[in-house]
């Protein structure tokens, strides 16, 4: 009987023919990682292509598999062990329980590694994983970490300044102890790092390229930020508004803007990504691409509890939450609901731009390295500067000075534009 219209080998389960006893890494490293995940069954009397064989003696593979597991595991996993009788033929199920004290490890050969599940393979974790599995198994995270850093060293005032803005309250420096931003001894915590002015930590950092096209080639515009998550937060608003089309339609009494993209979705999107990343992975950061016709979003860490996005449906997914001060902060600041639906507003705010099309749904896709969000660009919007030859209305934009430099040299280089006059009192012409 073929068993893959029942199970398939994959994350959450795999296929032994028979139990290795002289071989228990064979088999252990599955264990060692189902228990440092969410958990999974090693099926044995079963070959890799799913096929039922069968054992001789399950009584004794209980006992091998019982005796195997107090010897080479540490700490001892949950684990359950589940006869099953397929067509006559007898395989037995053992049941991995998602571990709360993390790392797992296997210990034997002189060796004592931890394993983790990537796809339908159990692979030695790395050095970033162990960190993280450390944190799990201490029942911490990244953001609530206490680090040297002395509060009073550091200051506050984009944090001060954008909750006043948005909550219309005053601010209050307990809230720096209260929101978990400080320690008692009056550290920062990993959290206060990301919102202090002058940020420490280097890992926080955002890419932003605006592609000539709809694939990688050559960038029109490019920037790179560092620091403040807020901060970060802001330049990466302002480089979609800056690299985007903003067209209008007239009407008697005035315009309606229409833009390319839903602005709270893009909020929404990078508020998740900023808040949801794996901070540990040094070497990360989130990337902010604009092509042609999309927006994508990726950062470092895939779906915290395991699992992926593309295989779940986005209204049951949970709120749980890698770096949860950070996340309440941002939900402090109402940047997001502490509820947890972020992907279904990103979706509601695009399906509410006219021009939708069903094919212009956001996508989420995730790995257990990253997750990505595309937007796609609304399939109504006119082109920039499509006025009916009305040059009377202009607008202003939200940009940095550094960024209007850049888009100026940029459209320089392209011959669109061609500076008169000197230099700090000539003119731009438009050549196209």
């Amino acid at each position: 009987m073929d068993v893959k219209t029942l199970i398939a080998e994959c994350t959450a389960y795999d296929f032994k023919l028979m139990l290795e006893e002289n071989k228990p890494k064979s088999w252990l490293k599955s264990v060692s990682a189902f228990a440092n995940g969410l958990g999974g069954s090693l099926f044995f009397g079963i070959d890799n292509d799913g096929i039922v064989k069968g054992l001789d003696d399950v009584q004794h593979v209980c006992e091998a598999i019982s005796s195997r597991i107090r010897d080479y595991m540490d700490p001892l996993p949950e684990v359950e062990m589940i006869p099953h009788d397929i067509d006559g033929l007898h395989i037995l199920q053992l049941k991995v329980n998602a571990g709360h004290y993390t790392p797992y490890y296997y210990v034997g050969d002189g060796q004592r590694i931890a394993f983790v599940r990537v796809g339908d393979e159990s692979i030695p974790a790395t050095a970033e994983q162990m960190v993280r599995l450390v944190l799990k198994g201490s029942n911490k995270t990244f953001d609530s970490l206490h680090t040297n850093y002395k509060a009073e060293d550091y200051s506050f005032t984009i944090l001060a300044n954008t909750f006043k803005d948005r909550t219309k309250q005053e601010w209050d420096k307990k809230y720096l102890l209260s929101f978990g931003l400080v320690t008692g001894a009056g550290n920062l915590t990993n959290a206060g790092a990301l919102f202090a002015d002058d940020c420490p930590l280097w890992q926080s950092r955002l890419y932003c390229t605006r592609w000539d096209g709809k694939e990688k080639g050559d960038a029109i515009n490019d920037a790179e930020f560092t620091g403040n998550v807020l901060m970060l937060l802001r330049e990466a608003m302002n480089f979609v508004k800056s690299n985007t089309k903003r067209g209008w339609e007239k009407l008697p009494d005035g315009r309606k803007n229409k833009p390319e993209y839903a602005e709270r979705a893009v909020l929404e999107a990078m508020v998740n990504h900023f808040i949801h990343r794996d901070y540990t992975i040094m070497g990360g950061e989130v990337h902010l691409d604009i092509y042609d016709d999309r927006l994508i979003v990726t950062s470092p860490g895939g779906m915290y509890n395991g699992m992926l996005i593309q295989d779940l449906d986005i209204a049951d997914v949970s709120s749980e939450r890698r770096n949860p001060i950070l996340a309440n902060v941002m939900a402090q600041l109402d940047y997001m609901e502490k509820r947890g639906s972020g992907l279904t507003r990103i979706c509601n705010e695009t399906k509410a731009l006219e021009g939708y099309k069903d094919e212009l749904k956001p996508l989420f896709k995730s790995t257990p390295t990253q997750f990505q969000t595309t937007i796609f660009a609304s399939s109504d919007i006119p082109n920039v500067g499509d006025h009916d030859g009305d040059m009377s209305e202009s607008e202003t934009l939200s940009v940095s000075q550094r960024t209007i430099e850049r888009d100026l040299s940029t459209l320089h280089k392209k011959g669109i534009l061609r500076h008169e006059g000197k230099d700090n009192d000539g003119v731009w012409v438009v050549l196209i």
